[in-house]
Formats: C-alpha cells, structure tokens, sequence
C-alpha cells in the first residue's frame, strides 16, 4: 500500500480529501469537515492506510502557523485599538459563563481541575472558518452583524492564542522542571527583536523592492517562518512567533498583498491539519467519552447561541440580529483542537479529556452550518431566497 512513501500519503490525502470536500458541499458542510472524516476513515482507527500519522502533523503544522501569521497581518495596533469596545465585553462576558459551564460537564464525568477548566477554555473559542466562510460578504461584511462577527472572532482568536502560550507554559514547566517564568519574561524580548527587525530591515526592503511581487511573497514566508523558529528557540511556540511576525508587518500596506497571495499556502497545509486531526483520532478509545462530548456538544450547540444573543440584548441590539450572531457563532472552533492536541503532547492533559474536547469540536462543526444555512443568507444556503455570494 506504499505505506512509506510520502509521495503516496500526499496524493491519497488530497484525493480523497477532494472527494469528501465535495460531498460535504453537496451536504452544505463545511470543507474541513470532510476532510477530517477522510482522515478518520484512512487512519489507524478504521482502513490503517495511513499509519505514521506523525509526518502528516509535522508538515500539517506549518498551516497553523501560516494561520497565525496570516491573523498577525490582519491586527494592526490600530485595529487592536477599536476593537476593545462592545465586542470586547460581548466575547469577555461569553467566555466567562463557557469557561463555567465546560468546566462544570469536565468536573460532572470525573476529569481532573486542570482538565475541567481546560475543557471549558475550549468551549471559549468560535470557528473562525465556519463563521467567516458561511458569512456572505456583498451582505454582511460591510454591515453591523459583520462586523460585530469579525470583531468577536477576532478577540477570540486573541483569548486562544493566550490560551495556547498558557499551556505551553504549563506544559514545559511540567516536563523539564523549567522556571514557568522562563517563557513569559522571553515574550518581550521576541516581541522587541520582531519590532525592530521588521521595522529596520523587513520593511525597508519590502518598500525598496515593492515592484517584484515574488520576492514579498518570499521575504514573507521567510519572515514568518524565522520569527517561528526564534519563537521556538527561545522556549516559546513557533505559532506564537509567526503571530508575532505578522503583527510586526500590519501597519504596512504590503501586508494586505502577502495576505492575499499567502492563502492558497496556507489552505494547503490546513487539508492537513485537519486531515491530521481526523486520522489521529482514536475512534476506539472515544467510546469511553462520548456521552460526555455528546453533551458538550449539545451545550455548545444550544447554549451559545442563547449566551450570545441574550448579551447582545442587554448590550442595546436588536432581537433579530442577537439570534443571527449567536447561531452564527454556536460551535466550537479550529483552536479548540490545537489546544487540545498541543496540551495532550505536553502531558497538561490526559488522552480522554483530549478526545472528548476533539469529538464534542467535531459534532459541532456538522451540526452548526445546517442551522446556519436553513436560517440565514451564506453562500451555500438551502434556498434561492438565502443564497448570498
């Protein structure tokens, strides 16, 4: 089955994948849900044609941090600024009553404290994708619920990131007894060096070679790339870096250029990621969790939808446009699964509280877009009265 052979597992991953991504379409799932049931199905779990599931997720992990790369250029400190006013409180106030409630389902079915408040802390996080793609851009974008949507995500995007260092904090301390200041007191000095180097070199060469638009996407890539692997030498994550790298960029218009032509990068090594997830899930051993991630899931799906709009109605919004955002918003995220896959690795959390964070996530993301797009305008809606480009 040519187990071994790299050239193999990429084909079969982006076939299939191809495959299961148009029959999501047709189901009016989201993409990435096929492609982490073509994971599950070829994984280990069930078919075993993939069975070294650790090269998929090294490679996959460079789309993480073209993620974070690609949210840094979107976050100039300016936009940081505006941010903070109603969303702030929306998505502060949501995550606090998440936090409880996960934390709560954890507790009930027996999992320690770390894990409980682990399990609520990915209960915090919307989907980013699901949100974003299912959000019709010549209707909402430039409208109030756009931009109460991108605003919440992208304070939540913010609290994962937070989220992710702490673990990893938690993580390195528990593993090699090292100080767990060690790696807070590196952030500003990586936050420093990034600054300077993207201010005094990076963008004086962009600004002198504006005109050859390979070498920006090169220097680009390079850029967020190096700032990873510093990241990673100094005791930190490298998507941590590469976040850091793209802050460091998005004042400057030429972020908007690398953003654009940086996507298609990205997409690729998110299919495996995401391929990653689904072929490293142990279906056998989820069994013990799914009543537990059967409930989570159920709490994510009908309580933060309710949580979202009746904040929203106390903060002054209209009735009609709390139920959009909380609906549009009602699942749990992409982050939800890096968290839990980075804090299993570094032994913060054991391997059934990972599953039941990734098998509640999952549920999640087949149930929510069907209630998105019966009810509300996407691209991918039910109805010609609903469909919007």
């Amino acid at each position: 089955m040519h187990a071994d052979s790299l050239l193999f597992t990429i084909f079969l991953i982006f076939a299939g994948s191809a495959l299961l991504a148009t029959a999501a379409l047709f189901a009016r799932q989201a993409l990435m849900v096929g492609y982490i049931l073509f994971g599950m199905l070829v994984g280990p779990s069930l078919l075993g044609w993939i069975g070294d599931t650790a090269t998929v997720q090294q490679i996959a992990d460079i789309g993480i941090i073209f993620l974070l790369f690609l949210l840094g250029l979107n976050l100039p400190a300016t936009k940081l600024v505006k941010m903070f006013g109603k969303s702030l409180w929306l998505t502060l106030g949501s995550a606090l009553l998440f936090l409880l409630a996960g934390g709560a389902i954890g507790h009930l079915f027996g999992f320690s404290l770390a894990e409980s408040l682990l399990i609520g802390g990915c209960l915090l996080f919307s989907s980013t994708i699901i949100g974003l793609k299912l959000l019709p851009t010549t209707v909402l974008h430039h409208r109030h619920i756009g931009e109460l949507i991108i605003g919440i995500l992208l304070l939540q995007d913010l609290l994962a990131i937070a989220l992710l260092m702490a673990v990893e904090v938690l993580g390195a301390a528990k593993q090699t007894d090292a100080p767990m200041l060690a790696p807070i007191l590196a952030l500003p000095l990586l936050l420093a060096v990034a600054f300077a180097g993207a201010r005094w070199l990076i963008l004086p060469l962009m600004r002198r070679f504006d005109r050859i638009r390979e070498y920006l996407f090169l220097l680009g890539i390079g850029w967020s790339l190096g700032v990873a692997e510093l990241a990673h030498e100094a005791g930190l994550m490298r998507e941590m870096g590469a976040f850091i790298a793209g802050v460091a960029l998005a004042s400057h218009p030429v972020s908007q250029y690398i953003a654009d032509h940086l996507r298609p990068l990205r997409d690729f090594f998110l299919v495996l990621f995401f391929f990653s997830v689904g072929a490293a899930f142990d279906l056998h051993a989820a069994v013990e969790v799914a009543m537990p991630a059967v409930l989570l899931a159920i709490l994510v799906l009908a309580f933060k939808p309710l949580t979202y709009a009746g904040i929203m109605l106390a903060s002054g919004e209209g009735r009609e446009t709390a139920a959009e955002v909380g609906v549009r918003l009602g699942q749990a995220s992409e982050f939800s699964l890096l968290v839990a896959m980075l804090a299993q690795s570094m032994g913060v959390i054991g391997m059934p509280a990972a599953l039941l964070i990734q098998g509640a996530t999952i549920l999640t993301f087949i149930v929510s877009p069907y209630l998105i797009v019966m009810n509300y305008p996407t691209p991918v809606a039910l109805t010609d009265t609903l469909r919007r480009d």
